[in-house]
Order: structure tokens, then sequence, then C-alpha cells
């Protein structure tokens, strides 16, 4: 008479066991890319501090602040949060440098807000660019674009279009 035996012999649940290993090391690197991502979409939030003043600014004398003093905002480096150490305004661009509790991959790296305008027409609200994205046709981005996130960690938005 033959036995029937039920259940997985150790060599079916060690092969299980490996390619489910494999599949684990190919997936932790995107999703290590995906939360270095997302904390760099949260800590841009913080850039509104300074994005309020310096489209006031362009909206009242069209012209853009030099600097934090001219945009009325604190020292660059009052401005943090949990995972920036810095915003500064320059020429009416905003850098936020990352610090703090921020991944290890963008400590110590900056994101620039270029504000993008339309120069013949100054009635039309500034737009901003993030990082080394181009502004849209017939508006000009001010300021320079001081970008150190690698591109891998970059929104989309914030990236350059291939040609």
């Amino acid at each position: 008479m033959k036995k029937i035996r039920h259940g997985f012999t150790l060599v079916e649940l060690v092969m299980v066991l490996a390619v489910i290993a494999i599949l684990a090391t190919i997936a932790v690197p995107s999703i290590q890319d995906k939360l270095v991502r997302d904390q760099i979409v949260e800590a841009m939030k913080i850039a509104d501090i300074a994005k309020a003043p310096v489209a006031a600014m362009w909206a009242l004398t069209h012209t853009l602040p030099a600097d934090n003093a001219g945009a009325a905002l604190p020292a660059a480096e009052k401005i943090v949060g949990n995972l920036v150490s810095s915003v500064s305004v320059e020429a009416g661009a905003i850098h936020v440098s990352f610090g703090n509790r921020a991944n290890t991959a963008i400590k110590g790296k900056l994101l620039t807000l270029r504000p993008a305008v339309v120069e013949d027409a100054p009635i039309v609200p500034l737009a901003w660019v993030c990082g080394h994205a181009e502004a849209v046709e017939k508006m000009t981005a001010k300021g320079t674009d001081r970008t150190s996130v690698p591109d891998k960690f970059l929104p989309l938005n914030c990236l350059a279009k291939k040609k």
C-alpha cells in the first residue's frame, strides 16, 4: 500500500525562500528611492514660507528680492524643519537645503525653486520652476539653479526634459 504524504519537502521550501529573497533584493533599492523622493516632496512644503513674499514683491514692484532680508524673511538658517536645515532666497530663487532628519542621500544637498515670469506682461503671476526643469514657453526662469540633489531622487516636475 502506498502512503500519501501531505506538505512540502525541505528542498521545496528552501527554493521558495530563495525566490522570495531574490525578488526582495531587486525591490528594496526602488523602495528606498521612493522614500527619499517622498521626503523631498514633504520638505518642499516649507518653501511656501518664501514663495508668498517673493510673489508679492514681483506683483508690487516687478522686481525679485535679492536675499531673505529683501523678501522680509528671517535668516536662512532660521527657516528650518524636520527635513530642512535652511531656506534661502537669492535673486528671487528659493534654495532649500536638506538636513536635520533627512535621509543621508540628500543631507547637505540643495533643491532650487526659481520664479518664472512673463517679462513684458508683469501682471501675469509668476510660476515656480523646480530643480533642473525649464520654464514653460513665453516665461523666463529667474535666478540660478543650484540643485545638487541627484536626479534619481528628484520628483518628475523637477527634471529637465530629455531632448
